[in-house]
């Protein structure tokens, strides 16, 4: 349907016809440069292809395995506490799911793009927004005052719905009123399951995850789909579904009818923090993503790293000892870092690799393993912007009702300048929830660069008909083949992620896997508390 009325729009005159013919042409130019992060060094071992010996060893007293928010807030808590001989081993890309990249100086995301104002309970992220002046007043009231630049700046977010934008992601425009009537009734039920409490006192959805209620009432939204619970709470409109099961893939990558109730119910009711200087439900974002918050971390960390890629991680009489290998030009070569405590930082099914004797810890990753779900990134860079329908005006998310892609942001959003810059990167980002992850990751790896452009483009393609093609000058493809966990029905029943978490030795483990979902405050609060732990 939007498909069709989009071309009855796009498609009235003779010129726009040439003009579908030209952008056809362009599209044939555009060769992406595409990316793998992480690719080669997991094919690696995987294959358990074989290693050089050792090129040096090095001590230290604590070895961060992984670069991303979990490692790096570990490094910067360490470095709060008075720990400062610590050495960061990057990984296969460092910052992980949190870096970015640049055209020249028009930055932007190859990953997560966004921060929501942290609520009351997550006080390890204020701490970090704090100690990096991005809150500068009243870290731990009610209302923060928040660095102004790193603040969302409006239009926020619009969707192109039957054939026209309109403000907001969930459809409005042409909406019957039993279906708004619904989308009421799910907003109403979510503000009071904000303020909800169970038996235990706690809070039912908070960030961290490990501090909301353990209520066997709540609990039991784990067994079933948000689907499902949609389905036996008599919610039916096509339009409210549409919205919910974009949000699970948007923030898990995976489908709503797929995903824990209790996890597609987190999303929303536990995401209320506010600002002194904002309105609520307000964002943090930067051009290039999270990356220029992972950057900030790491500067205030002040944290010594060295390239490379564990490749096994046991322990010793004296504490811990990991060999790493480096990939340069494809050929290995290798060091070992010994240590008293190491901080594994990295995804569980890395660590289930590498960990010697893992089930030893109480996990069995032929149990507790979680799906991961693939993404795709793509960074346009445009020599000019696209013509906009007289409208919503451009936002900074952009959104097409469809599947899989999930729209488009704009880096540029966030500049503070007299105009709009000439240039601009719009980044569409695409979750293969269509189909199955073992699917869509063997599907990432055979496409060819023009199948992952098309993929890629679909939505930019429907906003802004052949145009867009002739706006496009480079194109930039991020590959993650497991981007994040995906957190299905009784994932919070995981009896090997509990048994990590509650590891307190020579080795600690520190991931946003730990909680279920890949989210920059999981992450960040399982690093804490593995820097409290390997400092004692």
């Amino acid at each position: 349907m939007l498909r069709r009325s989009f071309l009855v729009w796009a498609g009235a005159s003779g010129v726009v016809a040439a003009g579908s013919v030209a952008g056809f042409h362009r599209w044939q130019e555009i060769t992406p440069a595409v990316h793998y992060p992480g690719r080669d060094e997991g094919h690696f071992l995987r294959d358990r292809r074989a290693l050089p010996p050792p090129s040096e060893v090095i001590h230290t007293d604590i070895a961060i395995l992984g670069s991303g928010v979990a490692g790096l807030t570990a490094a910067w808590k360490l470095k709060k506490i008075g720990k400062t001989e610590v050495l960061m081993i990057d990984g296969p890309q460092p910052h992980g799911n949190a870096a970015g990249g640049a055209f020249g100086e028009l930055e932007y995301p190859t990953g997560a793009h966004y921060l929501p104002l942290p609520s009351p309970e997550s006080v390890h992220v204020r701490e970090i927004l704090a100690d990096l002046g991005i809150i500068q007043k009243d870290a731990m009231a009610e209302k923060p005052y928040y660095d102004e630049r790193f603040i969302l700046h409006g239009p926020e977010e619009r969707l192109l719905f039957n054939g026209h934008w309109q403000d907001g992601f969930i459809p409005t425009d042409g909406v019957a009123q039993w279906e708004r009537d619904e989308h009421k009734r799910f907003f109403a039920e979510v503000t009071r399951l904000r303020q909800t409490h169970g038996a235990d006192g706690r809070r039912v959805f908070v960030f961290p995850t490990v501090l909301s209620s353990e209520d066997p009432q709540w609990q039991a939204l784990d067994r079933i789909t948000l689907r499902q619970w949609l389905e036996q709470n008599g919610y039916k409109s096509p339009t409210l579904h549409w919205y919910l099961n974009y949000c699970c893939r948007d923030d898990y990558g995976t489908r709503y009818d797929q995903v824990s109730a209790w996890a597609g119910l987190h999303y929303y009711c536990s995401r209320w923090g506010q600002a002194a200087n904002a309105g609520n439900g307000a964002w943090l974002t930067w051009p290039g993503g999270l990356q220029p918050l992972a950057s900030s971390i790491e500067r205030a960390a002040g944290v010594q790293r060295k390239a490379g890629t564990v490749v096994s991680l046991k322990t010793t009489a004296d504490g811990v000892e990991a060999l790493c290998f480096k990939l340069e030009n494809s050929k290995p070569s290798t060091y070992i870092v010994r240590a008293r405590k190491a901080i594994c930082a990295m995804p569980t099914h890395v660590a289930a690799r590498v960990v010697d004797n893992i089930a030893a810890y109480g996990f069995d990753p032929a149990k507790h393993v979680p799906d991961y779900a693939p993404w795709m990134v793509a960074n346009f860079l445009l020599k000019r912007f696209p013509d906009e329908r007289p409208s919503q005006p451009l936002s900074w998310d952009n959104v097409v009702y469809s599947e899989p892609g999930l729209g488009f942001v704009v880096s540029t959003h966030q500049d503070i300048r007299v105009g709009p810059p000439e240039k601009t990167v719009f980044s569409a980002y695409v979750a293969l929830s269509d189909r199955k992850p073992a699917a869509a990751r063997r599907w990432l790896e055979a496409a060819r660069p023009e199948e992952l452009l098309a993929l890629a483009s679909a939505d930019l393609k429907e906003a802004y008909g052949s145009q867009f093609a002739s706006c496009v000058e480079r194109v930039d493809i991020t590959l993650r083949g497991h981007a994040m966990a995906s957190p299905g029905p009784n994932f919070r029943s995981n009896a090997g992620m509990k048994a990590l978490r509650e590891v307190d030795g020579p080795i600690l483990f520190a991931h946003a896997d730990l909680s279920g979902f890949s989210v920059f405050e999981e992450a960040a609060w399982w690093g804490y508390r593995a820097a409290t732990l390997a400092a004692k």
